[in-house]
């Protein structure tokens, strides 16, 4: 009997200290994948990214444009009093830890005005004052760009980085539709019915382009521009997430057109004769008379088109090559300034083991 109770206890023992074993590997084992999760970041694949999610956005944004009717001859020059808003609503699709590709659409208004920009006392844009042009153009941008961050984001969208600056380029469509406000009367002084209202330039063919021009005229061949251009939009911005599903990006871009009339102005004037019995398209061709005591410098010609005669500021409103209304050499460009918010939808976890 002694011999089996010494037995009994020494089973009794190592029972015991097998469960304390046990209880005590499975306390650090839990410990060590606690912390394995706590830690957890996400495994790479594809390319690099253990994260893919959409994300929708609104933006407010600020227009200016550069062109012609800029207040000085140089490219970079623009008018900022003539800064517009714009709206925009966008789609984003992240691709891995830099890569985000946008879709967007964004309504908004340029401006322009040489009577407003132009210094009538600056030799360099006095001419632009003479000229006396102005515009506006609604334009309905859609827009897609490839965004590339800095800063690479290994994490989820949950723990993705606190901010990054980035740079874009892409591609876009524009519908735009120049419109100027049309004088009190006509060149010769009789009221026009338009008076006042904002008037479609395009369809008026201000430089000629409905008219028949002659071999000899400087802007023969002229083609009417289309409504609908390609233009290419790049810029730097930064992005800073406000939350888990937030972030706010702010950027400045650009966008480079293929067309010189987002103003309605790109070459020479023509004979104010070849607009026939059209007064409106004439008045909207050559304003320089709007101006208070203009023509100061007059120049009479008869128009060998209609054969009426016509009393204009010498080098503006007749056919003749140094007669320039703009500079068809330049293309229009337009500024954006944007700040966004967006809105993350969802994610797709790529599969991960814990070890």
């Amino acid at each position: 009997m002694r011999k089996l109770y010494v037995l009994f206890l020494i089973l009794a023992v190592v029972w015991v200290g097998a469960d304390e074993a046990e209880a005590q590997l499975n306390r650090k084992n839990i410990k060590k994948n606690n912390k394995r999760i706590a830690s957890f970041r996400g495994r790479k694949s594809g390319f690099g990214k253990n994260k893919i999610y959409n994300a929708i956005g609104v933006s407010v944004n600020a227009l200016n444009y550069y062109g012609d009717l800029a207040p000085r001859p140089q490219r970079v020059s623009t008018d900022i009093s003539f800064t517009r808003p714009a709206m925009g609503i966008s789609f984003a699709h992240r691709f891995g830890p830099r890569y985000t590709l946008q879709g967007q659409f964004m309504y908004g208004t340029l401006r322009g005005s040489d009577q407003d920009s132009a210094d009538p006392t600056d030799e360099n844009s006095n001419s632009r004052y003479l000229r006396n042009v102005s515009f506006r153009n609604n334009i309905k941008e859609l827009s897609v760009v490839a965004v590339f961050d800095l800063f690479e984001n290994q994490s989820t969208y949950i723990s993705r980085v606190k901010w990054t600056p980035y740079a874009f380029l892409g591609l876009a469509g524009i519908h735009h539709n120049p419109q100027a406000k049309a004088p009190a009367t006509d060149l010769n002084g009789n009221p026009l019915a338009e008076a006042g209202e904002w008037v479609n330039l395009r369809p008026l063919g201000t430089e000629g382009q409905n008219a028949t021009l002659l071999d000899t005229d400087a802007n023969f061949g002229i083609k009417k521009y289309s409504s609908v251009q390609v233009v290419i939009p790049f810029g730097l911005g930064a992005r800073f997430r406000i939350n888990e599903v937030m972030d706010l990006w702010a950027d400045l871009s650009f966008r480079y057109t293929f067309t010189d009339y987002l103003d309605d102005v790109s070459q020479n004037y023509v004979d104010l004769g070849v607009f026939g019995s059209n007064e409106l398209a004439r008045s909207m061709s050559y304003r320089t008379n709007e101006i208070a005591g203009m023509p100061t410098n007059p120049h009479t010609y008869t128009s060998t088109r209609d054969g009426n005669t016509y009393t204009v500021q010498s080098g503006y409103g007749s056919e003749y090559p140094d007669n320039v209304r703009g500079s068809k050499s330049d293309r229009d460009i337009y500024m954006v300034t944007s700040v966004r918010l967006t809105y993350i939808l969802g994610a797709t976890f790529h599969k991960a083991k814990f070890r």
